[in-house]
């Protein structure tokens, strides 16, 4: 069997990336649910009032608990575009004459993917890649900082008495001074910046530079801007619930955000592109063949719009030479309709004759 050099290269890119997301994925698991990174013990101030706001319970108790979030995350960006790029490919399919080559791509010499499955791995790849690294930032902030939460002396319940407090501005230090559980204490010290303002700010403005970038749709000129200011006022309420139940500071909230943003804009500019990359079925065909090995023998199959621009120049051509009877006209519109150009049509007339 030869060695197909072109099939080696995209398997090589393939497994790559692959390695990378694994590689951010097993990372993103070790920051959150290991202690393979110790959390930095930030110390305090005896009665700082910075930090004793009310404990309002664990964070399943919260308006927006963990759960919650990380399923709309997850789940709608996944919904949006899943159904976004259906809809936008069968409106191409239905629309346009394609042969068996325009309406899938070829990988190797075995498989064939359809652009519709391409196009959606891969932003939904990027977004899910752009979650877990968005993930890892907060972690490792949150582990180098050691920021304490509003509510860090209600859960930490240090003996003031002992640890010589008489004077208001004593700064303690050591890591014993708590008391209370030792749980509540460790996620506590790790709020900054915040991880639910992150994720959420980072889904919300991936999906709506999708949806602004990518819907083309008549009708949409108003529909566009409001789902994606909607998108985003979720985002920000929920850093404000964030504030509200005194389990992060304005700081650590407004942190969170400008690591979302960032990471978001990158993969969209800078990765996908502003989607605007390659369409889901003839120029993305066309641009695939150019990029791999050149194929013999292959015809150019013209659009239904460049056959009836033709048909038409055909027409003012012949209608300086003279006037046409009513069976060339027919001819050309059954041309125009069937792909077969008319002076086939002509020769079969005249073989019958």
């Amino acid at each position: 069997m030869p060695f197909d050099k072109t099939r080696w290269e995209t398997y090589k890119y393939i497994l790559l990336e692959l390695v990378i997301m694994a590689g951010t994925v097993m990372l993103a698991y070790y920051f959150e649910y290991t202690d393979t990174f110790n959390v930095h013990v930030q110390g305090f101030f005896c009665y700082d009032s910075a930090y004793t706001k009310p404990y309002l319970g664990p964070e399943e108790s919260s308006a927006i608990p963990p759960v919650l979030l990380y399923a709309v995350v997850a789940g709608v960006p996944t919904l949006v575009i899943t159904v976004t790029e259906t809809a936008m490919f069968l409106m191409q399919y239905t629309s346009k004459e394609l042969d068996s080559r325009e309406k899938s791509i070829v990988t190797g010499d075995c498989c064939y993917l359809n652009p519709l499955v391409r196009r959606t791995f891969r932003f939904l790849g990027v977004y899910a890649f752009g979650l877990f690294t968005t993930d890892i930032f907060v972690n490792a902030g949150q582990v180098v900082t050691g920021n304490l939460a509003p509510h860090f002396l209600t859960v930490c319940k240090p003996n003031f008495t002992a640890l010589g407090c008489q004077q208001a501005l004593r700064y303690i230090s050591h890591q014993e001074a708590c008391t209370g559980n030792v749980d509540d204490i460790l996620r506590a010290r790790k709020t900054f910046p915040s991880k639910e303002a992150a994720l959420s700010v980072y889904a919300a403005l991936y999906l709506a530079m999708y949806i602004t970038c990518t819907v083309k749709a008549k009708g949409t000129r108003l529909a566009k801007p409001v789902m994606s200011l909607g998108l985003m006022c979720l985002a920000f309420l929920t850093g404000i619930n964030r504030v509200a139940e005194y389990r992060n500071h304005w700081s650590d909230v407004i942190a969170g955000f400008i690591i979302g943003v960032a990471i978001a804009t990158f993969l969209v500019v800078c990765v996908v592109h502003n989607f605007q990359g390659k369409l889901l079925l003839s120029e993305e065909s066309s641009q695939d063949g150019m990029d791999g090995p050149p194929m013999m023998g292959a015809q150019r199959v013209e659009s239904p719009l460049e056959k009836y621009i033709a048909s038409q120049m055909a027409e003012l051509r012949e209608e300086e030479q003279g006037p046409r009877s009513w069976t060339d006209r027919i001819l050309n519109f059954v041309s125009w309709a069937t792909g077969i150009s008319p002076s086939r049509f002509r020769h079969l007339r005249h073989t019958r004759q």
